[in-house]
């Protein structure tokens, strides 16, 4: 691997990329794959111990910047949502599954623990001539042709234009000054992977409690990552728990589907919280990820929603100004309708399963018999959860004669009734 290039004070660069997490690495990726000149300014970012469930649609920008071998490689296949009630509520949701080959997708992604995902981002960088400063931003200045940034280390740069994916904190965004509005749960997620002595068969599981969702995501073997959003109080009760305690309470909350648990390394709770920045890009400062939005992990839509940006930014990046007022906008205007829509829905499905309206439960019940019950309104669902502006991924072969997509191979697994304590 060539060594990191060390950026020179005098240069000025096509694109900067504020922030090193998973959106701002697939950002500074696609543009250097663009053909621009890119400086990326990061601080060494600590250690993550979750993992991220990167949806079929998302699997489109990594084939697109070539390293999508090295990903699968590392993670395991979602063949199947099944989502479950597990509430102790009057009124209750039916069990429903989600096949990935009902749409002609062999997943509807992959699973892989965020410390790879961002080593492999990383290394595809270097190779490639990501431009470093290894300190965090202090300043940043938009101009009318450049935007300046000056790093902890004294440095200062210009680019034509500016990604920040500096998370929710993002001085990128106060730069551009853009405001947000900003709401909070009285939940925290209780994150930490595990191993278990029952194939998962490819399936994630999420059960519906009524703290939030229990969700056990598939990771290679028999190991699985499990997000577990209960009351603040809650989650830092269960993370106090010693490994073999915690185990247990996993094995009964998931009614033993994956046989006997074990802890598979350090746990993390997270605080939830909502954010949705009134604008996606101005002065030459365009906002990826957690900059721009932060949405509770239900159904895989954080990071992935992310990614979407930098799926959108690629017409922009490839422009001879990229950050000239009408790309700037362009990517505002595309962006606004896809956040507002996403946040809102995910902001809604997690209230719904906290209340105690038996309105709210009933309709969410009937909401989820049709989806069961209805296949092209299923298939519709499906579609949308898993869509990126026409990237996909691992499309089945059609069949000559139907024109329909048809299986590869033996399926493994089936639907399974759970039984729910």
């Amino acid at each position: 691997m060539p060594p990191r290039s060390e950026p020179t004070r005098t240069e000025t660069y096509d694109i900067a990329v504020v922030g090193g997490g998973p959106a701002g690495l697939s950002a500074a990726l696609l543009a250097r794959t663009l053909g621009r000149s890119v400086l990326l300014i990061a601080a060494p970012r600590p250690a993550d111990e979750r993992t991220t469930a990167l949806l079929a649609g998302s699997q489109g920008l990594f084939e697109r910047t070539g390293i999508w071998p090295a990903i699968e490689a590392e993670a395991a296949p979602l063949r199947r949502i099944r989502i479950a009630d597990a509430t102790s509520r009057l009124i209750r949701a039916p069990e429903i599954v989600f096949d990935a080959a009902e749409i002609g997708l062999d997943a509807f992604g992959y699973n892989i623990p965020n410390g790879m995902l961002t080593g492999i981002l990383d290394r595809a960088c270097t190779s490639r001539g990501v431009v470093r400063a290894e300190n965090a931003a202090t300043s940043i200045a938009p101009g009318p042709e450049f935007v300046e940034v000056t790093t902890a280390a004294g440095q200062s740069f210009s680019a034509r234009v500016l990604i920040g994916a500096d998370g929710r904190n993002s001085l990128a965004r106060g730069a551009a000054g853009i405001g947000v509005s900003e709401w909070r749960y009285e939940q925290s997620a209780l994150v930490v992977n595990l191993r278990h002595t029952l194939p998962h068969r490819d399936t994630s599981t999420e059960f519906h409690t009524e703290t939030g969702p229990f969700t056990l995501v598939p990771l290679q073997g028999n190991r699985s990552s499990l997000v577990c959003v209960e009351t603040a109080e809650g989650a830092e009760r269960l993370s106090a728990f010693s490994d073999d305690a915690l185990a247990n309470e996993i094995e009964r909350r998931s009614s033993s589907i994956l046989g006997q648990i074990e802890i598979d390394g350090p746990r993390q709770v997270f605080p939830l919280a909502g954010m949705r920045a009134h604008a996606f890009a101005a002065r030459r400062i365009a906002l990826v990820g957690e900059a721009a939005h932060v949405i509770p992990p239900l159904g895989a839509q954080g990071l992935n929603l992310g990614l979407r940006d930098v799926v959108e930014l690629a017409d922009a990046l490839s422009a001879g100004d990229p950050g000239a007022p009408a790309h700037i906008e362009s990517y505002n205007r595309r962006r606004r309708a896809d956040v507002l829509a996403r946040t809102a829905i995910v902001d809604g499905l997690n209230r719904s399963l906290l209340t105690d309206s038996l309105l709210v439960q009933c309709t969410r019940g009937l909401a989820i018999a049709a989806l069961a019950g209805v296949p092209p309104l299923r298939r519709a669902v499906m579609r949308q959860g898993i869509a990126a502006f026409g990237l996909s991924g691992n499309r089945r072969p059609a069949d000559r004669r139907t024109g329909e997509s048809k299986p590869q191979g033996k399926r493994s697994g089936g639907r399974i009734r759970l039984p729910i304590r």
